[in-house]
């Protein structure tokens, strides 16, 4: 088990690693022949695994003979498998607990993005800034390059002053980065950074209390509010400064909104404008068809009087379908009161 697998995939060549391999085996075996595995795995050998199949990619069948005839007891496969987040998950839930998976993938995600280069323009600037400045200045000019444009500008700006001039240099005068070095550099952020992220990233205190307030009907979020400013008015004013309600979603942009309108049960959009004001149902009707606007009022003209709870709940899973979007990076929420604020 020695010899490095060599997987010939258009025409690039690469060695499975020792934890790649097992976790290749581990998915041709499935949950059922493979949980006596699993269960013999401790936690950390359980994490390295999952990294591995994330990381797996396509495994053709002609590439998992190869694999299985490494080992002393042959295994049948039929047809082609991935290694992927999906598949890793889908195998730890047939003998993991649901809590325990969702700790083991929300390490190995990291912050919302579909790569590492989008996870990372989630992480917080000074973080990431903190990070990257132990780092080669030409390392450091490819990451930025690599990420958003407004996240790079406000990681330069927290970088000691003479290493961002250097950075800013090496990213004028750039030279396309050859494939391995940007997979190797790649490898280091998600397993020296991104997982030491998730450990050790503690979420703010109004942060947390501002997603609590969210989820209170509109009676006990007016009540706690209310109670809130008299005893703490500073905190209340933060606390509303994070929070993302139905009328937020007004600021959206005309794609977010049609994305969301796209993504959402109907019946469920006509409760919940059912109970909005004026100025948000005629924009949520702005970004519809005339057709599709017409029906609509049709339909919430069809339900009569309906209970204010149930519009509230309906307006909260609209909320959050968007925030769901928003960490899957199909649309783009704009957080904070300040994002409004203008300058003549």
């Amino acid at each position: 088990m020695n010899k490095g697998l060599v997987i010939d995939n258009d025409k690039s060549r690469r060695l499975l690693s020792g934890d790649e391999k097992a976790a290749a085996l581990l998915l041709a075996l499935g949950p059922d022949f493979g949980k006596p595995i699993w269960d013999e795995l401790d936690e950390i050998e359980i994490r390295q695994l999952s990294r591995a199949m994330v990381r797996l990619g396509p495994i053709t069948q002609e590439m998992l003979d190869e694999l299985l005839g490494e080992f002393v007891m042959g295994v049948s496969s039929s047809g082609a498998m991935a290694g992927n987040t999906d598949s890793t998950e889908r195998l730890l839930l047939s003998f993991l607990p649901k809590e325990r998976v969702d700790q083991i993938m929300e390490e190995i995600r990291g912050p919302a993005g579909r790569n590492i280069w989008e996870k990372l323009s989630n992480v917080q600037e000074d973080i990431l800034a903190s990070y990257l400045k132990n780092e080669y200045p030409q390392t450091i000019a490819v990451v930025l390059t690599k990420i958003s444009t407004d996240h790079a500008s406000r990681v330069l700006a927290v970088l000691p002053e003479e290493l961002a001039m250097d950075v800013v240099q090496r990213m004028l005068s750039i030279d396309p980065v050859q494939k391995e070095i940007l997979e190797k550099i790649e490898a280091t952020l998600r397993t020296e950074f991104m997982s030491t992220l998730s450990h050790t990233q503690r979420r703010d205190s109004h942060e947390q209390m501002a997603d609590i307030f969210n989820a209170f009907d509109r009676q006990t979020e007016a009540r706690f509010m209310t109670s809130l400013e008299d005893a703490n008015r500073d905190s209340a004013e933060r606390i509303k400064a994070l929070m993302f309600t139905f009328d937020d979603l007004t600021r959206l942009e005309s794609a977010a909104i049609q994305t969301l309108l796209q993504a959402f049960d109907k019946k469920e959009l006509a409760l919940a404008l059912k109970g909005a004001s004026e100025t948000a149902r005629e924009f949520f009707f702005s970004n519809m068809s005339a057709r599709a606007a017409n029906m609509m009022r049709d339909d919430m003209e069809a339900m009569g009087a309906v209970r204010l709870k149930d519009v509230d709940e309906a307006q909260s899973r609209l909320v959050n379908t968007a925030k769901d979007l928003s960490a899957r990076g199909e649309i783009v929420i704009a957080k904070g009161k300040a994002d409004e604020e203008m300058v003549l």
